[in-house]
């Protein structure tokens, strides 16, 4: 389908006197049509669209009709109703009230045509350009950044669950694409075995008989899988994603077949970690993830918005991750992310999870960006010791690559390696001959004969960090970072408000499509509340700390 003929969208005269008639007070969509103008332009799809062919419906018209959806959490046929019925939808679209609208389908072709052209941010970031243009947002100013966790759209499986799930799975995709091929293959208990959904009400109680179980799932996978494998099978069927995902399954819960050809179910030890193990055959990207005490299955999601007292709260930014991966690992790709849309922060405040001395480092050097937040401090024993001799005790000669410790003695050995992270740090070791005999061993080392060791970062790093630490007691960074504060208000409307726990689709590049139309979502919410001079919640005073005088009683506007 080509891209429809550019349009010239103005309100109808009817629908304008009806709508004004209907709604003295205006609405959300009556206030971001008479505010932004129209944000979408047909012109900006065209990349997703072929040059010959019958002409789609308007994409921008689509596109607006998407963003609307998602700031009231309806199904595709309740926004294709609402085009239909409501007449702020009839204004925000330009459309006569006897407008009959589409069939709700295309809202779904609509959204694949976006993860098919890798325009997946292309709604996000073009509402982001109209609030530039009009003046609510500016770069170089303050930002926060946070994560939440994110359910995926399927259910949790145990190992019994999931390995006959897995093998049901493929089974359920193989008699659709290749039935010919599969039915001579499959024995007559297969039917009963995994015709119905594998579930632990279903499955054997007792120890012995699950682990019995088990190793018959165990058998039959591998017959598969050997049936598919085979010299004579057709190559394309090991391309089936199903039959992937049934092959790292049983390499991950199965240890090859012994001499007597039996399969043995792995212990939890040897299972692979978390950020490599599979848990459902519908979803193989979603991961097991834990923070603290939560453990859920899905996803993680990284909101960073603007702080400015005298503009509204708008998301900058939205990165959706596997939940195993680390928030360290993010803060770099959320500055890029930020510098692609021209919108680096001037300060960026973040909790300690996004805090280390190469993004501190990386953050400065590379975007003029001061990183804010708590860091991970020394958790040596000797900087938990009063008296004893921790890293900051001993002088360090950069340029000639040399350690003094407190008592004067030079280092001996300065080698540069790697840590098991992959970064760089320097390893410096002390004569064990002098460490001995130092009256002072018992505060600076417990090895019993061995000298003192050192593990440093680069300078940069090693100075960066330790200009944070020395900063964090101070009432000013206490002041600075107490702006932080807001950001779990923005987690919270997320999550209560915008059905942000829970995935809609199956998949990440589906559930970040997701993210990014709820995050469009709710920026278009939090204008509204600007333009409405809707006042802005406080973070609740801790009345303890107001009596006693402490600087966590100061509330914070979010």
């Amino acid at each position: 389908m080509t891209l429809h003929p550019q349009a010239i969208y103005t309100v109808p005269e009817e629908t304008a006197r009806v709508a004004r008639a209907a709604f003295p007070n205006g609405t959300t969509y009556l206030r971001m049509h008479d505010e932004l103008g129209r944000l979408y332009a047909d012109a900006d799809f065209a990349a997703l669209f072929p040059r010959r062919g019958q002409p789609a419906l308007a994409p921008a018209q689509l596109a607006l009709v998407t963003l609307m959806q998602f700031a009231e959490g309806l199904s595709d046929r309740q926004a294709a109703d609402a085009v239909r019925a409501r007449i702020d939808w009839k204004y925000a679209l330009c459309l006569e009230l006897t407008d009959p609208g589409f069939h709700s389908s295309v809202l779904s072709e609509f959204r694949t045509r976006l993860l098919a052209g890798e325009a997946e941010a292309l709604l996000f970031e073009r509402l982001l350009v109209r609030c530039r243009e009009a003046g609510l947002l500016h770069p170089r100013g303050r930002q926060r950044t946070d994560s939440t966790q994110v359910l995926a759209a399927i259910r949790t499986l145990n190992r019994l669950e999931l390995v006959g799930e897995t093998l049901r799975h493929a089974l359920q995709v193989l008699a659709v694409v290749a039935p010919d091929w599969l039915r001579p293959r499959l024995p007559g208990e297969w039917a009963d075995r995994y015709g119905r959904r594998v579930e632990e009400y279903r499955l054997p109680a007792e120890p012995a008989a699950r682990q019995e179980l088990a190793a018959t799932i165990g058998a039959d996978g591998r017959a598969l899988l050997a049936a598919v494998y085979a010299p004579e099978a057709p190559a394309w069927l090991r391309e089936v994603p199903a039959v992937e995902t049934l092959r790292q399954v049983w390499v991950q819960h199965d240890h090859a077949p012994d001499e007597a050809g039996a399969v043995r179910w792995r212990a939890e030890a040897d299972l692979p970690p978390p950020a490599r193990r599979l848990s459902s055959p519908y979803d193989p990207e979603a991961r097991v993830g834990s923070k603290r005490e939560a453990t859920w299955l899905g996803y993680l999601i990284h909101l960073t918005e603007t702080c400015e007292p005298d503009a509204p709260l708008l998301i900058t930014d939205v990165q959706t991750t596997l939940a195993t991966t680390a928030d360290d690992t993010m803060t770099g790709e959320v500055h890029n992310a930020l510098a692609r849309r021209d919108l680096l922060p001037g300060t960026h405040l973040v909790d300690g999870g996004y805090v280390g001395a190469d993004q501190l480092v990386t953050s400065q050097t590379e975007h003029a960006i001061e990183l804010l937040g708590p860091t991970l401090g020394d958790n040596h024993w000797q900087a938990r010791t009063p008296g004893a001799f921790a890293i900051d005790a001993f002088d360090i000669d950069w340029p000639a690559r040399r350690v003094h410790c407190p008592q004067g003695h030079p280092s001996v050995a300065w080698s540069e390696t790697h840590d098991p992270y992959d970064r760089a740090v320097i390893t410096v070791r002390f004569d064990a001959a002098t460490c001995r005999a130092c009256p002072c061993r018992a505060r600076c080392t417990r090895s019993a004969q061995g000298p003192r060791r050192l593990t440093l970062r680069p300078q940069a790093q090693h100075l960066a960090l330790r200009t944070a630490r020395a900063r964090e007691p101070t009432p000013t960074f206490r002041a600075q970072y107490a702006q932080r504060a807001g950001v779990e208000g923005l987690l919270s409307q997320g999550v209560r408000a915008f059905a942000l726990r829970r995935a809609r689709y199956i998949g990440e590049a589906k559930t970040r499509l997701q993210h990014l139309l709820t995050a469009a979502a709710m920026n278009l919410a939090r204008l509204d509340a600007w333009w409405t001079e809707r006042p802005r919640a406080a973070t609740r005073a801790n009345k303890l700390a107001a009596l006693l005088g402490h600087p966590l009683a100061t509330a914070v506007l979010t």
